[in-house]
């Protein structure tokens, strides 16, 4: 049985596409240890996604965060570079580029992106929500 108090991690990367593997084993770890299997495939295509667009069309360092709040679990990657994420497309249409949003789209109950600014630092915030239910 999930918990039902809140949590959350946050896992800072570099710039550095093994950094996906990483997030994704991480990612399996957390939820296994807090009871949430059923959304562990899901989950770990999603960050997958997530934190390889982050890695991939940026340059600067990057954080996965996972949190648990209300049986919703919000999984999203922060980068350094404030432009918005490329709309997705449609995934029949799409060949191996450009495909990640629309993946996430299809396999999460909500997503979302939202500019950043922290001490004097900008970038972006794109997440996505399942829910436990």
């Amino acid at each position: 049985m999930p918990e039902s108090e809140p949590w959350e991690y946050t896992l800072y990367i570099p710039n550095d596409l093994r950094a996906v593997t990483v997030a994704r084993r991480t990612l399996r770890l957390i939820l296994t240890m807090h009871g949430l299997i059923r959304l562990t495939d899901t989950g770990e295509l999603l960050a997958a996604e997530l934190v390889s667009n982050a890695v991939r069309h940026t340059t600067g360092p990057a954080a996965l965060r996972v949190r648990w709040s209300a049986g919703v679990l919000r999984i999203g990657a922060w980068d350094a570079d404030p432009e918005p994420p490329e709309p997705p497309g449609e995934l029949g249409a799409l060949g191996e580029e450009g495909r990640g949003l629309a993946l996430v789209r299809a396999c999460a109950d909500l997503w979302g992106w939202q500019p950043l600014a922290r001490h004097g630092n900008r970038g972006k915030y794109v997440w996505c929500e399942l829910a436990a239910a």
